[in-house]
C-alpha cells in the first residue's frame, strides 16, 4: 500500500461499460469489513455532479462534472477502504488509489450485455469502439503508475469471481482484513 495515513487501501475498478465493473466492486466491498463500494454514475446523479445531459440524446448520459466529483469524494478517498467503480479513470487523482483494476471483456460478450441494458445503436458502438481501442487501458496507463494496474479479463461469471477474490485477497493483505469470500 502506498505511504499514506490511511488505514485501508482504496481501489478503482474502471472498465468499459458492460465489462463486471459495479458487480464486481460491489463483491469485493462486500467481502472486506470496513470497506465501501463507490458507485461514481450513482453519486453523479443523485448528487447532481454533472453539467446537465449530453447534447446528443442517443447517447442518454450526463456531462460529468469532473471538480464537483473529486470535492465529493476527496475527504471518504483520504479516510480509505473505498472500492471505486467508474468507466473512466484519468481525472481522479493518482494518490487516492493503491490499486486500479481495468476489466476487459470480449466484444461478442460485451455487445449482448450493452444491447440488454437497452443502449442505442450509436451508445452500442461507442462503448465497443473503446474496447476494441482499449481506451480505459490507455487512460490508467497515461494516469497511474504501471505497478499499481492490473488488467482483468471479465468475460464470464467465473472470471468475475476469481477477479473478486484476487482483488480482496490483495486489499485484505494490504488493510490487514481476511476477506469472506463465497
Amino acid at each position: 500500500m502506498a505511504a499514506t495515513t490511511r488505514k485501508l487501501p482504496n481501489v478503482l475498478i474502471t472498465g468499459t461499460p458492460g465489462t463486471g465493473k459495479t458487480t464486481t466492486a460491489e463483491k469485493v466491498a462486500a467481502a472486506l469489513e470496513g470497506f465501501t463500494n463507490v458507485n461514481v454514475g450513482d453519486l453523479v446523479k443523485t448528487k447532481n455532479l454533472h453539467g446537465g445531459k449530453h447534447e446528443d440524446e442517443e447517447l442518454d448520459c450526463f456531462v460529468l462534472d469532473e471538480d464537483m466529483v473529486c470535492d465529493e469524494l476527496e475527504e471518504q478517498m483520504t479516510n480509505g477502504g473505498n472500492v471505486v467503480d467508474f468507466h473512466t479513470c484519468d481525472f481522479f487523482p493518482e494518490r487516492w488509489f493503491d490499486l486500479v483494476v481495468v476489466l476487459r471483456c470480449d466484444n461478442e460478450k460485451l455487445y449482448p450485455r450493452l444491447e440488454a441494458r437497452g443502449y442505442s445503436a450509436k451508445k452500442i458502438e461507442e462503448n465497443v469502439d473503446a474496447e476494441i481501442m482499449c481506451v480505459v487501458a490507455e487512460d490508467a496507463r497515461e494516469s497511474y503508475k504501471e505497478e499499481i494496474i492490473w488488467t482483468l479479463e471479465s468475460n464470464s461469471l467465473a472470471d468475475m469471481e476469481a477477479n473478486v477474490a484476487r482483488i480482496a485477497t490483495q486489499l485484505g493483505q494490504w488493510g490487514g482484513v481476511t476477506p469472506s469470500l463465497s
